[in-house]
């Protein structure tokens, strides 16, 4: 596939030893020397995040979330956006669950392929529970949810944690 695309890197938490490490994976993944902003993550102490915006050919997302993927206690998303000639992306990544990938539309939801609904209907069978679970899986929801926090949790922005009780 030929052509040219966009996307942001939102690093949502990084140990401050790593960040540097960070730019430069990034960078090489991009095929170029990158430098990003760094600011305090208050959702966890000692970390920092940051958000950037790359340009490059179509894939490039791809190639920077497999460059940053299974480093402990990085936090992460790409997007790229579709082009005419492919479809966009976005990648999650938390330590605990690893790389997520989905499919994106040019309004940036996710798409879950005919297939994947069709095994989720299978798998489930009449239980509606079972059903929802595996779609929930299918949509990342477990990655959004631990992502959530630290999202949200830029300067001027307070931190509420969410308990689930019972």
């Amino acid at each position: 596939m030929n052509g040219t695309t966009t996307g942001v890197l939102y690093v949502h938490s990084s140990p401050r030893a790593l960040c540097p490490h960070v730019e430069w994976a990034a960078g090489r993944a991009m095929s170029r020397a990158v430098n990003f902003s760094w600011l305090d993550q208050p959702a966890l102490d000692g970390s920092r995040r940051t958000e950037f915006t790359w340009t490059g050919p179509v894939g490039t997302g791809a190639s920077i979330a497999s460059a940053l993927r299974g480093w402990e206690h990085l936090r992460y998303e790409v997007t790229e956006e579709p082009t005419t000639d492919s479809d966009g992306g976005r990648w999650m990544h938390t330590p605990d669950l690893g790389v997520f990938f989905a499919q994106t539309d040019v309004s940036g939801n996710m798409v879950v392929p005919e297939d994947r609904v069709r095994y989720a209907m299978e798998v489930a069978g009449s239980n509606a529970l079972e059903l929802h679970r595996e779609l929930r899986l299918a949509l990342g929801q477990a990655w959004d949810d631990e992502l959530e926090p630290f999202r949200h949790a830029a300067e001027g922005n307070p931190v509420v944690w969410l308990h689930r009780v019972g």
